[in-house]
């Protein structure tokens, strides 16, 4: 019995040793998307995660959590994750508190957000916090959020899809057409109107959009792949006999060559990233190969089926603590390196797991599955022969100082002959520890934002991971291993510098939310149909006994075509549950108005023929309560009745012509008597 309890108990540690190890390995993992600052017109700044130095925003850098954008007055941003385009308007504040395989989280504290949610995946989430509610997006289509300067209010906006918006203990859902203004956090004061008609920022965000509905590059490339619509007017695509569709870039020099013309970066997780300067450079960088067909560089894309991986550089390094380069001002250390060809594996320098390491090679390229797993546990790669490394022109290198320091490349590009590049040795990622200038890279410094505009609160469904630490928190780390980032679970166990940036969220209480309340929809303009009008007596009723007691429906003399709802005057007033929002009425509770006698409608002859209108009611008209004595039919003669009960005066003479007037018409007749 001893003996079986210590077999089980040695059993259950290792099972708990073997777990723990595929958790961390699997946790270890980067995510396998990046959002792209892909448009930046104006004064954009940018701030990395973890940092509170501002510099001005460089497009093409890989935006990723903690990561925050502030655009000032007169400029334009534009984010893209893959799914969606995010436009960000003048004066608007927004970071990325969570992006990874299942969510996008964007805090938006001030200022207005356009976005394209081009499609969902299966179990992602979008969300989008602002100081009132947490919106998420449930469908495709295009939206708009606003907040107020102040924070005071949030406007949600859907031409198309749907939306929900938390609030504290309540969830309503906007539907398309739809525009709700929240104030407060609880959304019990809200107002409702209909959707504005499209402005210039709309306008502007409709015309980019047209780039993904009409982009041929789609046919060749993966949807997850970013930035690839931008191919379509900067090159050319061809087949080719080895490798299928090739995309040729037409925009280029004789000598060009991949990752030449950009400048390098430390960007957590992935650790040194390459930010291409070309318009076009995001999506061929970060996925796919580059061929060389007799001297003409083609970017081939991954199969178009499979779900892509970004990658911070699809490249090969050459150097070690030997390599040097001899530049205008003498022997320096240098770093070189060259882009992978198709069905050539590449080896992360970051912490990852075994289907991790498949699935970044299997979506960028067609390669082997016995290849890549005889290169996952090989850390030795000075012996694999790679195609572009004997290319001429194809290997680039720069001074160290250029690297680390985030300089552009092409000028610092120094030559290396085929003795020099045939003796280095072959590195997964350089051994140089970033600085801090790595982490905000080489641009000028950006206008800072307001104080106040970051540190507004906002509200949150789901909670967001740990803050990061900042880069001086991870310096003596980084340097004691050189080229190597620092996983997920080693940043945590740091201290946060003092400077680091904190967002502030709110996350509601999941036991608090409520389900969602589908709101009343967005009504339509509708012009009501015109009655037939015919020949009324006056002091006739014009209520019908069966309408009195309805205060929102106007008969015949008093109704016109007017719309059911208006757009509201700007700005829009406030109005708070439970009162009703016009022209919705949520409430049917009110005492009947009483029946009012409006004046007398004209006399309008009726039309020749009219036909039935189904949603108006024929009136019959009845005498008011004051007279005495019932009407005679219209177009009717009197009937006889008994001398008693029809006493008449007597008839008086005639003027000249009278009778000729009235014989038509005997109802004139009738008409006198109540003069």
């Amino acid at each position: 019995m001893p003996m079986k309890s210590l077999g089980l108990r040695i059993f259950a540690f290792v099972v708990a040793v073997a777990g723990l190890a595929f958790s961390g390995t699997a946790s270890a993992d980067p995510p396998a998307r990046v959002a792209r600052l892909a448009y930046a017109a104006g004064a954009v700044s940018f701030s990395p995660a973890g940092e509170n130095d501002w510099v001005q925003a460089t497009v093409n850098r890989p935006l990723t959590n903690g990561d925050r954008l502030w655009v000032e007055s007169g400029a334009r941003a534009e984010i893209q994750d893959g799914g969606a385009m995010i436009r960000l308007s003048a004066n608007t504040s927004v970071s990325l508190l969570n992006l990874d395989d299942q969510i996008t989280q964007l805090q938006l504290t001030q200022g207005s957000l356009n976005v394209r949610l081009r499609y969902l995946a299966p179990n992602h989430v979008f969300e989008i916090d602002t100081p009132n509610l947490a919106l998420t997006l449930r469908q495709a289509g295009s939206y708009r959020i606003e907040v107020e300067p102040d924070g005071a209010a949030t406007d949600v906006m859907v031409s198309q899809g749907q939306a929900e918006a938390l609030g504290e203990g309540v969830t309503y859902v906007v539907t398309a057409q739809q525009r709700y203004r929240f104030r407060g956090s609880d959304l019990r004061d809200h107002e409702f109107s209909v959707l504005p008609a499209p402005d210039e920022f709309d306008r502007w965000a409709t015309e980019r959009d047209h780039a993904f509905d009409n982009s041929i590059s789609a046919r060749y490339v993966s949807r997850d792949v970013v930035g690839y619509q931008d191919l379509d007017a900067n090159g050319t695509w061809r087949v080719d006999a080895s490798y299928g569709n090739v995309w040729v870039p037409s925009y280029v020099a004789a000598d060009w060559a991949p990752y030449r013309d950009g400048h390098w970066a430390w960007i957590d997780p992935w650790g040194w990233t390459w930010i291409d300067d070309a318009p076009w450079g995001f999506a061929v960088s970060h996925y796919g190969r580059w061929t060389n067909m007799r001297g003409t560089w083609g970017w081939v894309p991954g199969p178009l089926r499979s779900r892509a991986y970004y990658a911070p550089a699809l490249v090969a390094f050459v150097g070690g603590d030997n390599f040097r380069l001899t530049i205008a001002s003498g022997n320096v250390g240098g770093i070189a390196w060259f882009p992978l060809a198709p069905r050539e594996v590449y080896r992360p320098s970051y912490a990852a797991s075994r289907s991790y390491f498949e699935n970044v090679n299997h979506s960028n390229t067609v390669i082997d599955k016995t290849v890549i797993n005889n290169f996952y546990n090989r850390t030795n790669v000075t012996d694999v022969v790679y195609t572009n490394r004997h290319v001429p022109g194809a290997v680039v290198a720069v001074p160290t100082s250029t690297f680390v320091q985030s300089q552009p490349v092409s000028r610092a590009a120094v030559r290396v002959g085929g003795e020099m590049l045939g003796s280095a040795p072959m590195a997964v990622a350089p051994h140089l520890a970033p600085t801090a200038q790595s982490v905000r890279g080489a641009a000028t410094p950006g206008d800072r934002p307001p104080a106040h505009v970051f540190e507004r609160p906002v509200v949150a469904r789901t909670a967001p991971p740990v803050a990061h630490v900042g880069f001086a928190a991870q310096q003596r780390q980084l340097t004691q291993s050189p080229g190597k980032p620092l996983d997920d679970a080693a940043r945590r166990d740091l201290k946060p510098a003092a400077t680091a940036p904190t967002p502030v969220v709110k996350v509601l209480n999941p036991a608090s939310v409520a389900p969602p309340t589908l709101r009343p929809a967005a009504p339509q303009v509708v012009t009501q149909p015109q009655p037939v009008v015919r020949p009324l007596t006056p002091g006739a009723a014009l209520t019908p006994p069966e309408q009195r007691g309805r205060p929102d429906q106007r008969w015949p003399a008093q109704q016109r075509a007017q719309p059911i709802a208006a757009p509201l005057p700007a700005p829009v007033p406030r109005v708070a549950e439970p009162k009703a929002i016009a022209p919705q009425r949520f409430r049917q509770d009110k005492p009947p108005l009483p029946a009012q006698v409006a004046p007398p409608a004209p006399h309008i002859p009726p039309p020749a023929r009219v036909a039935p209108e189904p949603a108006v009611q024929r009136l019959e008209p009845r005498a008011p309560a004051a007279v005495a004595k019932p009407m005679p039919p219209l177009q009717s003669a009197p009937k006889a009745e008994p001398p008693e009960k029809n006493a008449r005066p007597a008839p008086h003479k005639p003027i000249d012509g009278e009778n000729d007037r009235n014989a038509p018409n005997q109802p004139d007749e009738n008409r006198r008597q109540f003069r």
